[in-house]
């Protein structure tokens, strides 16, 4: 046993570094502006980089990465990761940087994917989902601990030395996963062909189109998070920090409770957990005209939309039964897109003149549109049972 919390620790600390490192550049964007000569939106197309990254990145390297045993697929791709940000801190020029972003954006999804898979595979088959949700913890602490340390760092000495940092934990975390995760030498090599002939499948897009409408939900709100609680709900801005951390706080408790939740029935868990969005989305609107009671709302929503995301995967893999590298590492990608799309549609209710907390109705809507999807997948499973879940070791 501890063996396997020592394997999972190291898988959560490439999560703590994928986190760290997504999350920071947002709360840095004047400074790299600043740094480039360049003005706050087109530094913003530098997030839009890596999430490009993300999207093209966990099919194309997995597929790459596809004769590789597990451990050694992780340590190409957390190392890749902290070439990115080595490259992005060094890039002397905008384009550069864009470019930069766009390879540390990469490997996100494929680490993600194949350390959800290598976390199932090391635990009982009763708590695989609670397996994963030790390695997302991860990504959990660094909304906590990692992006507001790192953007204290890049506040006092450059925004470029903050992706050094990250870099340095994505190499420490190589050396982690390499002394640590087992390598598994009787570990079944999975076809391209098979990896494709799953991705596929039908409840593998249901759970990928479930994937992205709970995405937007969290999005279409948390992304307008800051005016929310400075212009109506009348937080001094230097209480947002403390709020966001408060926010980090809410999803741990959400991956835990998710994964519970998971290991007891996936497709009931993502119809509760929605239903409940649906609730607290709208529950927003009127609590946030009260500091006390917007604090304590905002606590819940980070807490009922992280709890879809081990339902989720743990779904996404059961449903590409014997081939779930290229599904799992696509449900990231379907949260960066998830992120442009909630981000969207929250902005475009906002310039309809519907006020600020407007993002929040149209998150109630896209998760109610989710629980839809969620319900048709159950019609669909009982009418053709999902595959047998992915062989795992005790």
């Amino acid at each position: 046993m501890r063996s396997v919390r020592l394997a999972l620790l190291s898988l959560a600390l490439g999560a703590f570094a994928l986190g760290t490192g997504e999350f920071t550049v947002m709360g840095l964007l004047p400074q790299v502006a600043d740094g480039l000569s360049v003005t706050i939106p087109e530094a913003g197309h530098i997030v839009s980089a890596y999430a490009l990254g993300v999207v093209v990145g966990a099919p194309l390297l997995i597929a790459a990465a596809t004769k590789l045993p597990r451990r050694w697929a992780l340590i190409l791709f957390i190392t890749l990761y902290g070439i990115g940000h080595v490259l992005t801190a060094l890039a002397p020029s905008y384009p550069l940087v864009i470019v930069g972003r766009f390879v540390s954006g990469l490997p996100h999804g494929a680490y993600f994917g194949v350390a959800a898979v290598a976390a199932a595979a090391m635990a009982a088959p009763d708590r695989r989902a609670r397996a994963m949700a030790q390695m997302f913890a991860g990504l959990t602490v660094a909304n906590i601990i990692g992006v507001p340390a790192a953007t204290w760092l890049g506040q006092e000495v450059g925004w470029r030395w903050t992706l050094v940092a990250v870099a340095a934990i994505a190499f420490v975390t190589a050396v982690a996963v390499r002394l640590f995760v087992p390598d598994d030498r009787t570990e079944v090599r999975i076809r391209l062909t098979d990896e494709f002939r799953a991705l596929g499948r039908r409840q593998v897009w249901l759970t990928l189109l479930i994937a992205v409408l709970g995405g937007a939900t969290l999005f279409a709100s948390y992304s307008y998070v800051a005016p929310m609680l400075t212009d109506v709900a009348g937080f001094p801005g230097g209480a947002i920090t403390l709020l966001l951390a408060m926010f980090g706080v809410g999803m741990t408790v959400g991956n835990v409770i998710g994964a519970r939740l998971a290991d007891w029935n996936p497709l009931r868990s993502i119809q509760l957990v929605l239903a409940a969005d649906v609730v607290v989305a709208l529950a927003m609107v009127p609590a946030l005209h009260n500091p006390v009671s917007a604090a304590i709302v905002l606590f819940l929503f980070a807490v009922t939309t992280f709890s879809l995301i081990p339902s989720a995967q743990l779904r996404i893999i059961d449903g590409a039964a014997g081939a779930p590298n290229m599904a799992a590492g696509s449900m990231h990608a379907a949260f960066n897109l998830a992120n442009a799309l909630g981000a969207y549609l929250g902005g475009l209710a906002i310039a309809w003149g519907f006020g600020l907390t407007s993002p929040n109705v149209v998150a109630a809507i896209v998760a109610a549109a989710g629980l839809v999807v969620a319900t048709i997948a159950l019609v669909v499973e009982r009418r053709a049972p999902v595959r047998e879940p992915v062989a795992s070791a005790p």
